[in-house]
Parts: structure tokens; sequence; C-alpha cells
């Protein structure tokens, strides 16, 4: 399985070299995973309340990308858990990025792969392959689009249409 080579980026770091004016997602996200820091290119998902589509992705090859998925920010429904977590680590993502809820908290702890959620909330979500795969998404009207980098860290969230040199 072939990865794109990641650099050791912190968010700070980045704002700094780039003089702040840099993407930084406004929404306070938790850190759930094994990791608590992580980037790559992204790829994104636009779904409510609904995993299909992502348990599907996380069995693919992650390559080192960060899945970045705009589910509304609805604290219905989980939309990742430990089940899914696992694949994401074996799979070789570096990390997932939910605007939405998580699960399984003391499995998606024990993964080797950065996740972060706005919450976490016990209830599995619908299973109807509904969802958007490769589009562009906006969260709290900051665009992410498909290949952008996502650097995450305790700090937060910064998103840039390109790898920032340091």
């Amino acid at each position: 399985m072939s990865s794109i080579p990641t650099p050791k980026l912190a968010t700070a770091d980045v704002s700094d070299a780039l003089d702040g004016d840099v993407d930084l997602l406004p929404v306070e996200l938790k850190s759930y995973g094994g990791r608590s820091d992580f980037a790559g290119p992204a790829v994104t998902l636009k779904t409510l309340d609904d995993n299909s589509v992502l348990k599907t992705l996380v069995k693919t090859p992650g390559e080192g990308r960060v899945i970045v998925v705009d589910g509304g920010g609805s604290r219905r429904t989980a939309l990742i858990g430990g089940n899914l977590a696992a694949d994401a680590a074996l799979n070789g993502w570096a990390g997932v990025i939910i605007y939405g809820c998580v699960r399984d908290l003391h499995e998606l702890c024990q993964e080797d792969i950065g996740i972060m959620a706005v919450g976490s909330c016990p209830r599995k979500s619908d299973k109807q392959d509904r969802g958007e795969l490769d589009v562009e998404i906006a969260i709290s009207g900051i665009l992410v689009k498909p290949g952008y980098w996502v650097i995450a860290d305790r700090d937060g969230v910064v998103v840039s249409p390109e790898l920032p040199s340091l």
C-alpha cells in the first residue's frame, strides 16, 4: 500500500508561516483517535445521518489522506465508531474529521489514526447509501475541496489548497 509522505506539521507553525492567512475550521472539534496530530490531502464526503459511503471509503487504501465529512453538524447519530475507525487505520488513512458525531470512544482512542468530531452520540447512523463523495463542502463557511491539505492537532484544523512550505 503506497502512501503520501506526510511531513510533521503543526497548525500554529502553518498559521505563522502564512502570516495568519490560512483557513481555520471555526468549529470546536474534539480529538478522539489514537493520534492527536495528523495531516494529508482531503477526501471529502457530504452526508447526513448516514455512514454507508464512509463505511465503504474506509475500506479503500487511504494513502495518508484525511477524510473530511460534512455531516451537517448533526448530533442525532454517530457517523464513525470503532469498527470503521479500525478499518480506516488498517487501510492507511491519516485521519477522519467529522462535522458530526462519533461513538465507541473507548475503541477510537485505541486506533492509530486521527479522529476529530464535534461530539459523541451512541445512536448508529442510517444505512441507506446516501452521501456525495469527492465534492466541495463547506464547514461553517470554510471551503474544503478534494485534494486540499488538512492539518489537524490539538490547536485546531487548518485547510490549505496546497501543502504549506515551512
